[in-house]
């Protein structure tokens, strides 16, 4: 009976996240290639305090490089979810999640192998970054010198 008195079960974030990888396989954990750490994606992150929270802390993340994998379209504002091998200037290499709008511009210039500078959070490390637009092209240049000497050595 469904009335005006029934009260309804909550859903634990756990069964949210089922609910995504359900009703879209290609943005659940696995095919994203992150670990059980990963929060996963929020369905809207406009409506998400979790979400605006993390967007907020990227924006002042620390700086890193950014492999381009691969991308997901979400929705058609185009919401995009972008996968990154990211590289650190601490020598920590993990992958990267960016939940990112972009213009049809910038969709239209995306390429696998392309690096971009990220930012991340290095005292959460949950596989979110975010795209560093404004990062200072000298301080992006050092960053990268600083990773190709570590791999040369």
């Amino acid at each position: 009976m469904f009335g005006f008195g029934r009260k309804k079960k909550s859903r634990g974030r756990d069964d949210v996240d089922d609910l995504m990888a359900r009703l879209r396989p290609d943005l659940s954990r696995e095919s994203l290639g992150v670990g059980p750490s990963f929060p996963g994606v929020a369905p809207n992150p406009l409506l998400s305090g979790d979400a605006r929270k993390r967007a907020a802390e990227l924006r002042t993340g620390t700086l890193a490089l950014g492999v381009l994998v691969d991308w997901r379209e979400v929705n058609s504002n185009p919401r995009l979810i972008l996968m990154f091998d990211v590289e650190t200037a601490d020598g920590v290499s993990f992958r990267g999640i960016a939940d990112e709008d972009l213009t049809i511009t910038e969709l239209t210039r995306l390429a696998p192998g392309q690096t971009l500078p990220v930012r991340y959070r290095p005292a959460v490390m949950d596989h979110y970054v975010a795209l560093a637009r404004d990062a200072d092209s000298a301080r992006v240049r050092q960053l990268s010198d600083e990773i190709a000497s570590r791999r040369r050595t």
